[in-house]
């Protein structure tokens, strides 16, 4: 790529059915993005005979339609369509995102202020825009995140074949996006949200929410965290009136850590924290209710719960007592941390 020209942008879409939601993904994109890419590849995964007419009948001049003979899963149709681009940069989305104006731009100039930026995606309606400002913003003003989420995103070709796209082995879909995630982590690439861009998404378009996309989806979790076990971590921890601009850097550093490798940190303070270092980082009120209710979270899955109680600086010695008791009745495992 010539740093002092601008990127070539294409945009992969990859379809199964869902015809209606499918041609309004399409047209937002022609209607919004239209001066800001040059080809939209459409990657059809052997959708019916509805879904394909509809497509063929499209007559926008940067559509590459591609119908393949039997159905793979969105992991290998992503790979197959990426690789028949040649652009800097590629914008995935699935087809039941709706845009609503060009965010390109903002997700540009993050990748353009940020060169270890490998992916960077718009925030998801607006499930998240009202604490925004509780994060800490990167250059480029987006928000770190540990956490890849495929639905909509804008990646660095070279980087996503190199990391050879999404593994095939996730099949239909689903956990293919968390363990490439992992996987740009461990090669020291950065991921990102920007909550200034905006997209609409219809989940479950495609699979929609029965007994088989339960199967799928319990599959993958299943052989993501066989890959990466230290997802599992779910850290409770418990400080005082300390911000994270306030903590000792080895607390900080190891609160981090958990979430770089997958796992889970609910931090619970005296008052509201005013900020967040990134997307995975949870606060809530240091009570008793919400320790209970952090206790009793999860019961039907594993992942999700409590394994770990940290007591940081700080924690009044009645929350020391009751913490204590729900450790040694759960049989979990704590550590308390000295203040500096």
């Amino acid at each position: 790529m010539n740093e002092t020209a601008a990127p070539i942008i294409d945009v992969v879409i990859p379809v199964y059915n869902a015809t209606e939601l499918t041609k309004r993904c399409i047209d937002s994109v022609v209607a919004y993005l239209g001066s800001s890419i040059r080809t939209v590849h459409i990657q059809d995964d052997a959708s019916g005979a509805e879904t394909r007419a509809m497509l063929d009948n499209l007559s926008y001049p940067q559509l590459h339609i591609y119908h393949a003979p039997e159905n793979q899963g969105y992991g290998k149709s992503v790979n197959e369509a990426v690789a028949r681009s040649n652009a800097d940069w590629v914008l995935v989305l699935n087809s039941d995102i709706e845009v609503l104006d060009n965010f390109l731009p903002l997700l540009c100039g993050a990748l353009a202020a940020d060169s270890k930026l490998a992916v960077i995606s718009p925030m998801e309606g607006d499930s998240q825009e009202a604490q925004a400002g509780r994060y800490v913003r990167q250059p480029g003003g987006y928000i770190s995140t540990y956490r890849f989420r495929g639905y909509a995103f804008l990646i660095r070709r070279a980087v996503f074949q190199t990391m050879g796209g999404f593994d095939v082995q996730f099949g239909r879909g689903y956990y293919e996006d968390t363990d490439l995630g992992r996987r740009l982590d461990q090669q020291g690439w950065r991921m990102g949200v920007h909550p200034d861009a905006a997209i609409r998404h219809e989940t479950g378009a495609s699979f929609g929410r029965g007994k088989a996309y339960r199967e799928l989806v319990q599959r993958n979790r299943a052989l993501y965290l066989s890959r990466y076990p230290l997802a599992r971590q779910n850290v409770l921890a418990v400080s005082g009136n300390d911000t994270w601009a306030d903590l000792p850097p080895r607390i900080a550093d190891s609160m981090e850590q958990v979430i770089r490798q997958g796992g889970r940190l609910h931090w619970l303070t005296p008052l509201p924290l005013p900020q967040l270092s990134c997307l995975q980082m949870r606060n809530g009120k240091a009570s008793f209710k919400t320790i209970v209710k952090m206790m009793l979270r999860g019961w039907s899955r594993e992942d999700k719960r409590i394994t770990v109680v940290w007591i940081l600086p700080g924690v009044p010695a009645g929350l020391r007592i009751i913490l204590a008791l729900f450790v040694q009745v759960y049989r979990l495992e704590m550590r308390e941390w000295q203040a500096d």
